[in-house]
């Protein structure tokens, strides 16, 4: 009879054994894709995040911290010619990538899941073709004459469970007012005003976004880990909504004393918003219509957008139910993530699935995993689940961005490496490999020059180990 001990003194050896296999492999890849690794100066973490869009006008209305920077769009464009055409975003999340675009003279399609997003889009949108000169006066009036104050109405705010309480009585009541005095207004003007709110509801609230979930204030009076979190300063809700008003207005009116609401500039192209998840949208459209894919998924790194959003998402109607069904809705990047029946939702993926199924590296990370949650030493058991739809749901993506895309047309996409339970995992490189089997020629990985950490977690229980963050720039054939 075995008994405990000896296999407690079994499991370490078996570890190192897979590790050592997963290092093994992953060196194989790295040498393999060696001559498409580049090392490039100016991909900043300002480029390829929300950061650089934070001074840029228009852009910098809503603080979208998963997005990329319209800068971005424009360095990838320019340093591989691209300026002509139809460009995809299947995870368009705020729309930076379809309004660089369009901007640019091209015509931008987008496929976005959160009602969030598709908010951000739509207003956007709005206030680029059907607003009018009128309709800026008002909300001029609005901010001089702060109008919700007068409001004779309120309007309930709706909530989830887990947003009770994110605001202060006077900011709550605030908030309930102005949402009174905005559905007096016009659809045009209401929906500016809306999208507004919706920008500064995290800074007059008691939370701040963290990735995996809302982490609340000391002052909000809910129960606190072992050091209490102070967010800072809250804002009143009248200071935060007059600047948000009053910034729309600065980018939106003309540099001159112009009759015209915009001032005269280039030709801009079409932009096109398909709302649900991409795994469901892209096998509806036509072959090869695209000149380019330029994205940026979900990271396969437990951040739930549901929660993080939620704020936003109360506002905009979404029930507890709903709540729940976009959350297996999105490609899976968070613990709670079921897998998907990939052939029920698309017959056509048997090659995508066969791909992954076949891909060395992910299949010692996805047996190591599964060891781990075996023996208890995850923190937390849905992480394999996780791992393994990430990327079989992303080689689906795959397979249909190359069908979509024009031969000859490129694809750009911004990602990061992750690391569980002490394994690093190249998602830059596993991905790429997907690329190439799914008839992609990978062009280059660019390299940000500084490699992110990992989480505190990690490195406090399995050391420091870089991860690198990229933008691949695959080729169709």
């Amino acid at each position: 009879m075995v008994s405990l001990s000896s296999i407690s003194d079994i499991a370490p050896e078996v570890q190192n054994i897979a590790l050592r296999e997963i290092d093994n492999l992953d060196q194989q890849l790295q040498h393999h894709f060696q001559s498409k690794f580049l090392v490039q100066p100016a991909l900043t973490r300002l480029l390829v995040s929300f950061q650089a869009n934070k001074t840029r006008p228009i852009y910098r209305w809503y603080k979208y911290k998963e997005a990329f920077s319209a800068s971005l769009v424009e360095f990838l464009f320019q340093r591989y010619g691209f300026n002509q055409g139809k460009i995809l975003d299947p995870f368009a999340g705020s729309g930076t990538a379809l309004f660089a675009a369009s901007d640019l003279g091209l015509n931008a399609d987008g496929i976005e899941l959160l009602p969030i997003g598709q908010q951000i889009i739509e207003t956007k949108k709005a206030l680029d073709t059907g607003f009018t000169f009128d309709d800026l006066v008002r909300l001029k009036t609005w901010l001089s004459s702060q109008i919700w104050k007068q409001a004779d109405k309120e309007f309930c705010l709706p909530e989830f469970r887990i947003t009770k309480g994110a605001y202060s009585t006077e900011n709550k009541r605030a908030i309930e007012q102005y949402l009174g005095a905005c559905y007096q207004e016009s659809e045009r003007v209401r929906e500016v005003l809306l999208f507004a709110l919706l920008c500064v509801l995290e800074s007059i609230s008691y939370t701040r976004k963290d990735g995996q979930y809302l982490r609340w204030d000391y002052r909000s009076g809910r129960g606190q880990g072992k050091k209490p979190f102070n967010k800072g300063e809250i804002l009143n809700f009248d200071y935060a909504i007059t600047n948000k008003i009053q910034e729309i207005i600065d980018d939106l009116e003309p540099p001159t004393h112009q009759v015209e609401l915009f001032s005269v500039r280039r030709p801009q192209g079409e932009i096109k918003l398909l709302k649900g998840s991409c795994l469901k949208l892209l096998p509806t459209l036509p072959d090869a219509i695209y000149d380019a894919v330029i994205t940026s998924p979900p990271y396969c790194n437990r951040y739930d957008y549901t929660r993080t959003y939620a704020l936003e998402l109360a506002l905009l109607d979404v029930s507890e139910k709903g709540l729940i069904n976009l959350r297996q809705e999105m490609l899976s990047c968070t613990v709670e993530n079921r897998l998907k029946d990939l052939l029920a939702i698309n017959p056509n993926w048997n090659l995508a699935i066969e791909t992954a199924n076949s891909q060395p590296l992910l299949q010692a990370i996805l047996k190591y995993l599964d060891n781990q949650k075996l023996q208890g030493v995850l923190n937390n058991n849905g992480i394999p689940r996780m791992v393994r739809g990430y990327f079989y749901e992303m080689a689906c993506v795959i397979q249909e961005c190359f069908r979509v895309l024009k031969p000859g047309a490129l694809l750009f996409m911004v990602n990061d490496n992750v690391r569980y339970s002490g394994v690093s995992i190249s998602v830059d490189m596993i991905l790429s490999d997907f690329a190439e089997k799914l008839g992609f020629i990978v062009e280059n990985i660019l390299v940000l020059p500084g490699d992110k950490g990992n989480s505190s977690q990690q490195m406090g229980n399995h050391g420091r180990d870089p991860l690198r963050k990229c933008v691949y720039v695959w080729r169709k054939q």
